[in-house]
């Protein structure tokens, strides 16, 4: 299960997974994948301002002891701030924002996405804690993407 783990964060590194399904779904889809990838790819950019852009900035959160992780993992740790999870922000709000417009997708890009978080708290990356807050910041970049063009649509007309 390690290995499988590892593998999948592999490919969510610098949003590599995501960005992938998203062509998949823009190529395959018609214009429900388009709708989908665009949403999630929206999404998925203002997670990773929200959470590596501000949220590391200030919080500073020093990774978890070396001591308590029982691999060799553990030297490959990023130097930046653990809290959040930029990795499970990016995730979940690639998946919350694509499930509304295309279920069968948001169902089969939720199995990888919930593999990256375990895999942060596993690899000895986050705390539990900073998993969770990356995932709140996902699901409130995708309500966020999903639902702004209303917003600033209904302000540019009143």
């Amino acid at each position: 299960m390690h290995r499988t783990l590892s593998a999948v964060e592999e490919c969510a590194e610098s949003t590599k997974l995501w960005c992938g399904a998203a062509a998949v779904m823009a190529w395959a889809g018609g214009g429900r994948g388009r709708r989908a990838a665009a949403a999630g790819l929206a999404a998925l950019t203002l997670a990773q301002l929200v959470s590596n852009g501000l949220c590391k900035h200030l919080a500073d959160r020093p990774r978890p002891p070396k001591e308590w992780i029982p691999h060799d993992e553990v030297e490959d740790r990023p130097a930046s701030s653990s809290f959040p999870s930029g990795h499970t922000a990016a995730a979940a709000a690639f998946t919350a924002a694509v499930w509304p417009t295309w279920p069968v997708a948001g169902m089969a890009c939720a199995v990888p996405a919930a593999m990256v978080a375990i895999e942060r708290v596993q690899s000895g990356a986050h705390y539990p804690s900073d998993v969770a807050a990356g995932a709140v910041i996902g699901l409130a970049a995708a309500r966020l993407a999903r639902h702004s063009p209303r917003w600033a649509l209904r302000w540019w007309l009143s």
